[in-house]
């Protein structure tokens, strides 16, 4: 699609190739924490494939798809570096959470309840469940769950690709639904109906707040809690 001067029809394009910036933003939220926005990703998508347009240059030989992927998840990637999706105090604080909960989990043979969660951490019931909105948004495998000491900085390259192109990551991901499907089984009722909702049914936070009949604040602590008892279970996978 070109002008009378040869460029690039930049309406058309747009339209065109904007299901292409969809369905790479939902690949890549699929391996990100629940507090990046997938409509985030796909506005920044498409500056990135307007300035793909902008540079395209089909003496290259290049296909213009294969060229505008490149630039749009560039773009995604680097808007995800600089939002700095990974607070490393909120890191901490959700190990903390999870090392109480192991540690109760142990002793009492079941999952523990709230108000012992609190307990164990030397905290109010009030603290921690304001602890666990504090914590929104961490998710089930860290950057340091994959690398060695020294992190990785690569991480978000390698990780938020397309999985066909990657056998093992494919292997291992299939892995780890199946250990994360029988995980979300044990969960307490309520949390169940929680992940169910917000990662199979795809509601956001204020439809299952209004599901439950509880404030959109109470889903928040309970999905991250259910994300600390998750990752508690998933570190062997």
């Amino acid at each position: 699609m070109y002008t009378a001067t040869g460029r690039l029809e930049t309406h058309s394009m747009l339209k065109q190739y904007s299901p292409l910036v969809r369905r790479l933003a939902h690949q890549m939220i699929a391996k990100l924490p629940a507090n990046v926005e997938v409509d985030d990703l796909i506005q920044v998508g498409m500056i990135g494939l307007a300035d793909a347009m902008t540079r395209f240059d089909a003496e290259q030989g290049v296909q213009f798809e294969t060229f505008a992927t490149q630039r749009i998840r560039g773009a995604m990637l680097d808007e995800l570096r600089g939002a700095d999706w990974m607070s490393r105090g909120n890191r901490k604080q959700q190990r903390d959470i999870e090392t109480a909960l192991h540690k109760l989990q142990q002793q009492l043979g079941r999952a523990p309840i709230e108000s012992e969660i609190a307990v164990a951490m030397g905290l109010s019931l009030a603290e921690y469940q304001e602890l666990l909105g504090k914590v929104r948004g961490t998710q089930l495998v860290y950057l340091e769950d994959m690398s060695g000491d020294e992190g990785d900085a690569d991480f978000l390259d390698r990780h938020v690709i397309d999985e066909n192109e990657n056998p093992m990551a494919a292997l291992q991901d299939r892995r780890m639904r199946e250990a994360l499907v029988a995980a979300i089984k044990h969960l307490p009722e309520r949390e169940q109906f929680v992940m169910s909702m917000y990662y199979e049914q795809d509601m956001n936070l204020k439809e299952i707040a209004a599901v439950l009949g509880v404030t959109e604040s109470r889903v928040c602590q309970l999905h991250s809690q259910s994300i600390a008892r998750l990752r508690t279970k998933l570190r062997d996978h």
